[in-house]
């Protein structure tokens, strides 16, 4: 269930760190604090990237940033910030925070979460995840939805009736869709849920694994299959005993724009103690179970995605590894390596670091 241990897989591939660039703990732009930046995302039309940022309107209204750098053989130059926008309701206004929220109001009104953002090949448009909300009083689904360029809302895609949000039934709190990616010439609409559904079984510990899903559907809406995707177990223990341990798939990202069963997954792990593991395996879809019709995945019996470690930020020799949570391709380098881009989150915290990654794939 916990897939293959990170230390014997090998995906054949050579990856080497280019460089990274900091970008300023409480840096204001245009009267919005930039961090808690969770995806990044190229955009071929202005030559810019786009980034989304997963403050639930506390700070500012849920938003997304658009910014330029370079990126070569010696790594990201810095980061100009270019434009911000907020997401948008149905109705043209912005998302509410949490304190806020409406029960009564329909759910692409409610308070989000925003986690991945994608730009979509054939419109430009952006499509964006986020996490909606379980607590005691609260219930609201996670969401794929279109935004225009400048969050205007357009619609939301269908999501399985397995990740919606039920009081006994669905994915678990903080849990939920995060990986979002275009494949097939952008035809095909891939997103992850950060850890396993209730009904698929126990979330990961140092002693086991866990079982996610993987969806896959036509950009037009329709669902048309689900994997099960087997995420390791917990790295480590948390010091002292008893401290927060998490892990889950923070990112997903075609390995190729027309190939529409290769990606790459990005498994981000926290523990007190021990600090951020963060690893990117390279998977394929062939050959394994669909599952979007198997009530629990916790019954056995269905074949997993194959999956091959392609890289443990860890070994690389960054300055630190943080909270890292998006990734996107940038350019070819000269040699034909193509560079991976990673983005962390800095949760807002002092003691995080906003930290834009460049990475040479051969």
């Amino acid at each position: 269930m916990s897939g293959l241990p990170a230390a014997a897989a090998d995906s054949g591939h050579s990856v080497r760190l280019l460089g990274e660039q900091i970008v300023p703990n409480g840096l204001v732009f245009d009267g919005t604090t930039v961090g808690g930046l969770s995806s990044i995302d190229y955009d071929p039309r202005t030559g810019q990237y786009v980034f989304i940022c997963d403050d639930r309107s506390a700070l500012q209204p849920a938003r997304f940033y658009t910014a330029k750098f370079d990126v070569t053989a010696h790594g990201p130059g810095p980061v100009t910030f270019t434009g911000t926008r907020p997401l948008l309701r149905p109705d043209g206004t912005t998302y509410p925070p949490l304190a806020k929220n409406d029960q009564s109001q329909p759910q692409n009104m409610r308070t989000v979460d925003p986690e991945e953002l994608r730009v979509d090949p054939w419109s430009g448009d952006y499509f964006w995840s986020q996490e909606g909300e379980r607590n005691a009083t609260t219930l609201i689904d996670p969401s794929l939805r279109e935004a225009k360029r400048d969050g205007r809302y357009v619609r939301d895609l269908p999501i399985p009736a397995n990740e919606k949000i039920t009081p006994e039934a669905g994915p678990r709190q903080n849990l939920v869709l995060e990986g979002l990616t275009f494949a097939g010439l952008g035809s095909l609409v891939v997103s992850s849920v950060e850890g396993p559904l209730l009904q698929d079984g126990p979330d990961a510990t140092t002693e086991h694994g866990a079982l996610n899903r993987l969806t896959m559907q036509s950009r037009f809406g329709r669902v048309l299959a689900q994997y099960a995707y087997p995420e390791e177990p917990v790295f480590a223990a948390p010091k002292p005993p008893g401290g927060f341990a998490t892990t889950g798939v923070s990112s997903i990202l075609a390995a190729d724009p027309v190939d529409p069963t290769r990606f790459l997954v990005m498994e981000r792990s926290f523990v007190t103690g021990a600090g951020n593991k963060i690893r990117i395996y390279e998977i394929d879809t062939l050959g394994a179970t669909n599952v979007l019709n198997v009530p629990s995945l916790s019954a056995g019996g269905v074949k997993p995605v194959r999956k091959r470690l392609l890289t443990d930020l860890g070994t690389l020799g960054l300055s630190t590894v943080d909270n890292v949570e998006g990734m996107t391709w940038g350019p070819r380098l000269p040699g034909g390596e193509r560079t991976l881009l990673l983005i962390s989150d800095n949760n807002f915290a002092p003691t995080q670091v906003t930290q834009l990654v460049a990475l040479a794939v051969r």
